[in-house]
């Protein structure tokens, strides 16, 4: 799926990536376990699942039980909210952002291999 992306899951990235979303840096295709999510803000263990037309409702239910047990909390948005109502899906995952609490202190204590987060620790050595 990370080569192949459905259209709403490329149209919700757009909106996700780059810490465009209030701040929060979201990963796409994470492994979490033996299951992939569509998009993941780890500060925030906040997953983000784009379920299609051939869904089935239930089908996932054991999945977001094992993730909720990890202290995962998980968002379904059907595709065709991402197409037609795609801020009304950003408000919606905004709030649920703001609600949660963070998972560690800040900056996250494995910073991204290109570097970020590291001025941030630099800035609190001072």
């Amino acid at each position: 799926m990370r080569r192949e992306p459905t259209e709403p899951e490329k149209r919700l990235w757009t909106k996700l990536t780059r810490t465009q979303l209030g701040g929060y840096k979201f990963r796409r295709q994470s492994v979490i376990g033996p299951y992939v999510a569509d998009f993941l803000c780890p500060q925030k263990a906040l997953i983000v699942e784009v379920d299609g037309d051939t869904h089935v409702a239930g089908s996932d239910d054991r999945r977001d039980a094992v993730l909720s047990e990890m202290g995962y909390r998980i968002i379904r948005i059907a595709d065709q909210e991402v197409m037609h109502n795609i801020d009304g899906v950003c408000e919606t995952i905004l709030r649920a952002l703001e609600r949660a609490p963070d998972r560690w202190a800040s900056p996250h204590p494995n910073p991204s291999p290109e570097g970020e987060g590291l001025s941030l620790v630099e800035d609190q050595d001072l």
